[in-house]
């Protein structure tokens, strides 16, 4: 004799209630086989270790990479003026100062390749950016740059220089266009030319430098607050450093840039957050022996 159940008011045997039910989890069961299926990284929204500035989360996200020492007022105006002119243009970005800790000459192309090590996970470009140069002009856009790089203080704007294959100051150049040129030189300790040898590498590889076209001049596009008296550029050359640093670098770049992490701080300026990268830069004495200048003799007093 078999069991018979009371369903929705019908009675129906045990074995047959059992047959419906097999049948309703197959059916259930092709009905999700069927459905599309979806990698979970890619449905999962792609997690960011540091505060992003903006909510516009759509947009290509910007890595300020701004290489640092002992330049503490001048950040405490950068970091505040960054907010409300990228903030206007609803730039995601985060501002990561990377300070230079050792006792060597500052190595400004070193501290920047290692910046971008640090976000190429996060962050799909970077603003190479000079922590004493502050933007004016709303015209000039931290937009991706996706054809080429974008030079952001041309010659044409920065106050100081005017030469057409000048690219220091600020430099946007996207993850892709830094790798393949492999990073910047890691030879250039001391002041100047490492955005030379950057820009020969640039045109090496068929990358052209692209200028905005705004209004105004060197005068009124960019503020520019270095003060050369209280700090004065290290522009000395010893050893072979003149030779070396006048040719393009086939040999050193982001592969190599030799450097200890000796932490990462969460900091904000007048509420707004930025992280600080503790980095000691290691010397090859032997390749560089510049990264420590002897100073010059000083002159004996005469009596």
């Amino acid at each position: 004799m078999y069991k018979t159940i009371n369903v929705m008011g019908y009675r129906i045997s045990a074995s047959k209630c059992l047959t419906i039910c097999l049948g309703l989890t197959f059916i259930m069961g092709c009905f999700l086989a069927s459905l599309p299926i979806q990698n979970e990284r890619e449905a999962l929204p792609k997690p960011i270790r540091h505060h992003i500035s903006s909510r516009t989360l759509n947009k290509k996200r910007l890595a300020i990479i701004v290489p640092f020492r002992d330049r503490f007022e001048e950040l405490l105006e950068f970091v505040p003026h960054m907010y409300k002119f990228l903030n206007k243009q609803n730039i995601p970005f985060h501002i990561f100062v990377v300070q230079q800790t050792d006792n060597n000459r500052f190595n400004r192309a070193s501290l920047i390749n290692v910046g971008f090590l640090f976000t190429e996970r996060d962050y799909e470009y970077i603003a190479m950016h000079d922590v004493d140069l502050l933007p004016l002009n709303d015209n000039l856009k931290y937009d991706y740059p996706d054809i080429g790089p974008v030079h952001i203080s041309s010659p044409q704007t920065h106050p100081k220089y005017h030469y057409e294959t000048f690219i220091g100051g600020i430099l946007l150049i996207n993850r892709e266009q830094f790798k393949l040129v492999k990073g910047m030189s890691n030879n250039y300790w001391g002041w100047g030319l490492e955005d030379d040898e950057f820009y020969v590498r640039l045109r090496e590889a068929g990358l052209k430098v692209i200028r905005q076209n705004v209004t105004t001049g060197t005068q009124n596009t960019f503020k520019h607050v270095h003060d050369k008296t209280y700090r004065k550029r290290d522009m000395r050359k010893c050893f072979n450093q003149r030779e070396v640093t006048r040719r393009r670098d086939r040999v050193t770049g982001l592969h190599d840039v030799a450097y200890t992490l000796q932490g990462t701080h969460s900091v904000t300026i007048e509420g707004l957050p930025l992280t600080v990268l503790g980095v000691k830069l290691l010397c090859d004495h032997s390749v560089t022996p510049w990264c420590q200048c002897p100073e010059p003799p000083k002159p004996k007093k005469t009596r």
